[in-house]
């Protein structure tokens, strides 16, 4: 057993260089190359995330400059409607004014031709009273003469 034991601590022994290496390895590996690879990751962590946050904000802005864009269209759009409507009421009203002129010249027209009828019958009343009065007065003269006095209508009876 002794012997195994001395074994033991000859191998103890032999491995301490082999440990040191291993520690010295694990030294440089950690100076020269994890470090600086959790460096290099770090950085390009920061730019993704830096690149996404700016991708997010440019998608923001883009959103924001949509609604912009369509909240002026819209604005736009009522402003067109608008004027499209005072000129159509514009032109209604004209056509309103037109059509009341129209109708007042078409009534003033109406009233004077009615006065000219009215004119034209007086005119054709009177003549027709004093026709009738003539034609009374013959029929009366007529009926009134002697009948001797007055010629046969016809000729000889």
């Amino acid at each position: 057993m002794d012997t195994t034991l001395q074994q033991a601590g000859q191998l103890l022994l032999d491995s301490i260089p082999t440990v040191i290496m291993l520690l010295l390895i694990y030294a440089i590996y950690q100076l020269l190359v994890r470090k600086p690879l959790e460096r290099v990751l770090e950085q390009r962590r920061e730019r993704t995330e830096g690149a996404v946050a700016k991708a997010r904000a440019d998608v923001a802005s883009a959103e924001s400059r949509t609604q912009e864009y369509e909240q002026k269209l819209r604005e736009a759009k009522t402003a067109v409607f608008k004027a499209q409507d005072a000129r159509r009421q514009q032109a209604q009203q004209l056509r309103t004014q037109a059509l009341a002129a129209v109708r007042q010249s078409a009534q003033e027209e109406i009233r004077q031709a009615k006065a000219a009828i009215e004119q034209d019958m007086a005119a054709a009343r009177s003549g027709l009273q004093a026709e009738s009065q003539q034609l009374a007065s013959e029929i009366i003269r007529t009926i009134l003469k002697p009948t001797g006095a007055s010629p046969a209508i016809g000729g000889p009876a």
